[in-house]
């Protein structure tokens, strides 16, 4: 985890603060300056640690703190926001017995770092989250590691009580890595079809999908994997807003999420179209260029002779899309005259 810093305010806690930093080299520890012994190991503060702790709070992804829960509870209070966006939190205590995971145990990492801290220094790790505890699904992890992204986490909190109370959780799985769960709770069952879980007795329900899934009456968490790869030809003047309503059309037409979105590609030209460029930032997802001798070995479904005298190759957006992807294409070439074409292929796990 990056930007990790370690608040200790006892002479106990600076000699753990400097353990941690001999195991985590890219770790700050922070620690006043009355303790100074001018080791450089140490980032020395002047200031109240009240004021202190809301500084690293603000600008740490996780902030570990090796004094009592209730003080840390009392400082870092007034400025929590959200688990989204809240840094991961632990507690270690003086005598390093315990390391606690307060704050974003699932989002943040607190839960894995506490772990991690844990076993370094021959602690105690706790834990209170009830999925954990209960040795279930954390719904809000689903894919985490994969990139999955939550369509809408209105349902998140009540999902995940159903989940830990047991009731009937149904599954539906169109794309992704299959290896999400190592072994599913028995109150989960996956399902083969959208209609299955539909009709099922399911109380609510996880689904893994790059489709726009409409008319489901099932409380129920959409799980986005990046699995589609726009294919784009365009000219050197194409506008960044030309390009973005073409896609949006396409997603629109096909039902396809923008969520699931995860390489723009497109022919290597003499010089980067830079509505292009600007799209890509927009969306912040990765574009990819290949060269023409590439494209051209491709078979692609709608050739075009007049692309060919262009660019040396017959074939721009699917030609892109289906050699990145390795998967399988799912749209085909849409024209948006006079400037534009989109294609769109699904990798495949």
């Amino acid at each position: 985890m990056e930007k990790v810093s370690v608040l200790a305010i006892t002479k106990n806690g600076v000699k753990i603060g400097e353990e941690l930093k001999s195991i985590f080299p890219d770790w700050k520890i922070y620690a006043p300056k009355k303790f100074s012994d001018k080791g450089i190991k140490i980032k020395w503060y002047s200031e109240p640690t009240s004021e202190k702790i809301v500084e690293l709070f603000k600008n740490s992804n996780a902030l570990i703190c090796i004094f009592s829960l209730g003080a840390i509870i009392r400082l870092i209070s007034p400025f929590l926001k959200d688990k989204k966006t809240d840094p991961a939190v632990i507690a270690i205590d003086d005598k390093t017995k315990f390391v606690i995971s307060v704050l974003s145990g699932h989002i943040g990492g607190a839960n894995e770092l506490t772990h991690e801290v844990a076993e370094k220094l021959g602690s105690i790790p706790v834990i209170t989250t009830a999925a954990d505890v209960n040795k279930t699904i954390s719904v809000d992890l689903v894919g985490n590691e994969f990139g999955w992204k939550i369509d809408d986490d209105s349902f998140v909190t009540k999902i995940s009580a159903d989940m830990i109370n047991e009731e009937i959780i149904g599954v539906f799985q169109q794309i992704g890595k299959k290896n999400w769960h190592k072994e599913l709770p028995k109150n989960v069952k996956i399902y083969d079809s959208l209609e299955e879980l539909k009709n099922s007795n399911s109380k609510s329900c996880l689904i893994i999908s790059d489709k726009i899934i409409n008319g489901f009456d099932k409380n129920c968490i959409i799980y986005r994997p990046p699995s589609l790869v726009i294919g784009i030809g365009l000219h050197w003047n194409t506008s960044k807003e030309t390009i973005k309503n073409g896609i949006d059309d396409c997603l629109k037409k096909f039902n396809l999420s923008s969520k699931s979105i995860t390489k723009l590609v497109s022919i290597k030209k003499p010089q980067d179209v830079q509505g292009l460029i600007d799209l890509g930032i927009e969306m912040n997802i990765p574009i990819e260029y290949v060269n023409r001798e590439d494209l051209a070995e491709i078979s692609a479904p709608n050739p075009s002779e007049t692309v060919k005298r262009f660019e040396g190759t017959a074939s721009v957006s699917e030609a892109a899309a289906i050699k990145v992807s390795k998967g399988k294409l799912i749209v085909e070439k849409q024209k948006f005259p006079p400037n534009l074409t989109i294609a769109i292929a699904r990798k495949i796990n």
